[in-house]
């Protein structure tokens, strides 16, 4: 074999290693991220950095590629948690839609991370972040999170611990049935549409929190919504206005159910909820910005 059949199979042996551990590695990018662009550069990244490097020096393919992937978005966590602090509004993640028209086989995987797990996250520094979804997403051994986190095994599971602890306070539930989510968010939505302003504060836990991600492109509010009362005051006057609205439609978003306008308008909206362990909305997510939804033509067929 020449030199340049050796060097085209082992391009083919790299490729087809790094497309096996490509879903993987946009799940694990997106969880740290949140944003399907910033994920994909990430992912990209990567693959440059493998197809550069010395196979003879790595001894685990799949472990070199996620430390490369952690490694890499660490560092665009960093600089992205920069611009949000001049971000207009809470700042959500995007949502990763269910659709029949054009699915992304990459971001399958992803999808299995909720929107309020994603939410939670974000008060994480990035190590902590990363040393988090390794152990609870992806199972890694401790060995592997110090690598990759260039840090003792005894100090990464403190991070982990820690992490827990975090993400877990004061946060909506992680495991509530889908059809549960599914049954809340139809009789939320009913009662919100109806104008029926006291159904929607029953619905509400006490310490209900809403947020509305407009990036200063749509109309949404500033701050975090909190409280019954504030909750269904804002919520039934924005249903009051959009009465004309036409379109909206139940949609799965990052695995979750979750209700849709996806019309190309200025009326255009995603929003799903999260109960509490009494069955009451806790955490409510509304994205507004257009940047972060679909196109019409990406929506799911009726």
């Amino acid at each position: 074999m020449n030199s340049e059949s050796g060097n085209r199979a082992k391009l083919s042996t790299a490729t087809t290693e790094f497309e096996t551990q490509r879903s993987a590695l946009t799940a694990l990018a997106y969880r740290m991220l949140g944003e399907k662009s910033a994920a994909a550069d990430v992912v990209q990244e990567a693959w440059l950095r493998w197809n550069n490097a010395d196979p003879t020096s790595i001894q685990n393919p799949a472990a070199w590629l996620r430390q490369t992937t952690t490694r890499l978005a660490i560092d665009a966590l960093r600089s992205a948690k920069r611009q949000r602090e001049t971000y207009i509004g809470p700042w959500l993640a995007e949502p990763l839609i269910e659709t029949d028209n054009k699915p992304d086989e990459h971001f399958e995987l992803a999808k299995q991370c909720e929107l309020a797990l994603l939410w939670a996250m974000e008060r994480l520094a990035p190590d902590e972040r990363a040393a988090f979804i390794l152990r609870e997403a992806f199972d890694a051994d401790y060995l592997d999170i110090a690598q990759a986190l260039d840090k003792s095994e005894d100090n990464c599971r403190a991070i982990v611990s820690r992490a827990r602890k975090r993400v877990r306070s004061d946060a909506p539930r992680f495991d509530a049935p889908t059809e549960e989510t599914n049954a809340l968010l139809l009789r939320f939505a009913a009662a919100t549409q109806a104008l029926d302003h006291a159904t929607v504060m029953n619905l509400l836990a006490p310490n209900a929190v809403a947020l509305t991600d407009g990036g200063g492109k749509a109309r949404a509010s500033l701050r975090t919504l909190e409280g019954p009362r504030e909750i269904a005051n804002v919520l039934i006057n924005i249903a009051k206005k959009n009465q004309g609205a036409q379109g909206l439609e139940l949609l799965s978003m990052n695995g979750r159910p979750a209700i849709g306008i996806l019309q190309g308008g200025a009326q255009d909206m995603l929003y799903t909820l999260e109960p509490d362990d009494k069955g009451l909305v806790r955490w409510i997510y509304i994205m507004r910005n257009p940047d972060k939804l679909p196109a019409p033509t990406d929506q799911p067929e009726a």
